[in-house]
């Protein structure tokens, strides 16, 4: 039985991926769930929290949101019993990796799969719906009537919250990367969200967005990174199409949330100035803080299922951003380019 690991030789080399031959699963413990795993959808692996926070290894178990079918359950496990479908998210420190036919869960990542949503879009809806639901619920309390400003809603991640925002009644504004993306996000349904199409670097984000609130500014964004410095200065590898982050405290209205995925955002004493002035908020959207806080345990299963991501998706609330399911002789090449971050849409391994 193979399973897909990570290797890091040294710091700042790429990561490589190599299939290692599993021997067989030791016996399963009091909490574990056997799986026999029918789809896992591949996400970048953060080599640099995992380093923070003394998980680095030799090889980093690839592939942590699965779903598949209960084999056997341990002595003490109450959730689930043998032939039921489960989806969720292995934990940081997991030893197993999700690109295996067969491993072991403990019972406090898991939750029913609807029968009615499929493999694929189960494991490819788990992680984008979760990070959707803590930056527009826990983060940023969206409501009927509010603008949400979604940077990049092409991608997986803003494909479902365009549309838990809009769910939720929400005014939302979008950009897209390419005429492509314009198009695609052009087609969602319900329809409604304003998309300003940046790729050709014509497109003033702030100017846009404060036109389309009657000046007012926007109430919540979310970002896909930002610039953070003068063009000549920004690094090569960070894109161009992303805005500075001078546009979004420009665009963000009085008491707005910016919810940002730029984990060494740099903030001026004129950029707090000017986040002060508008009583404005900044949060920082991690969404492995649930696994690294045992207290929210209970929380976190709730919105993995009952409050929303499973329960919404089985009701075709969310309609997720995925590639053609990919089989297993083709994981090592995807997940190559997931690490990259090169994949628009997300990637999932069907077995």
């Amino acid at each position: 039985m193979k399973a897909l690991y990570g290797q890091q030789n040294s710091p700042g080399e790429e990561m490589t991926f190599v299939f290692q031959e599993r021997e067989n699963l030791p016996p399963t413990r009091d909490h574990d769930v056997k799986v026999q795993v029918r789809a896992c959808a591949l996400s970048r692996v953060d080599t640099q929290l995992l380093s923070e926070i003394k998980l680095k290894k030799e090889l980093v178990p690839v592939g942590r949101e699965i779903s598949g079918v209960v084999l056997e359950v341990g002595s003490k496990v109450t959730f689930f019993q043998p032939d039921d479908e489960v989806v969720g998210i292995l934990p940081l420190d997991s030893e197993e990796s999700g690109v295996c036919e067969v491993i072991l869960v403990h019972e406090h990542y898991l939750v029913h799969k609807p029968e009615k949503v499929c493999w694929a879009e189960a494991a490819g809806t788990v992680r984008d719906g979760l990070r959707a639901y803590t930056a527009l619920h826990y983060l940023s309390q969206v409501s009927p009537g509010r603008s949400v400003l979604v940077l990049d809603g092409a991608s997986p991640f803003g494909t479902i919250a365009i549309q838990l925002a809009q769910h939720r009644g929400a005014k939302v504004i979008s950009t897209a990367h390419s005429l492509e993306d314009k198009q695609f996000l052009e087609r969602l349904r319900p329809a409604g969200a304003r998309v300003m199409d940046v790729s050709h670097g014509k497109m003033d984000v702030a100017e846009s967005c404060l036109e389309e609130t009657g000046g007012l500014g926007v109430d919540i964004v979310l970002d896909a990174g930002v610039r953070l410095y003068s063009a000549e200065d920004e690094p090569a590898s960070k894109s161009q199409l992303l805005p500075h982050k001078h546009d979004i405290i420009t665009l963000l209205g009085v008491g707005g949330h910016w919810i940002t995925t730029e984990k060494n955002l740099q903030l001026d004493p004129p950029d707090s100035h000017s986040l002060f002035l508008k009583g404005a908020t900044v949060s920082f959207l991690n969404d492995e803080i649930w696994n690294l806080s045992n207290v929210q345990q209970g929380k976190y299963l709730d919105i993995l299922w009952w409050s929303y991501i499973m329960e919404k998706l089985s009701n075709s609330v969310f309609r997720p951003q995925l590639d053609e399911p990919i089989p297993l002789y083709e994981a090592k090449v995807s997940m190559e380019i997931v690490q990259k971050n090169q994949a628009r849409k997300r990637q999932v391994i069907q077995f």
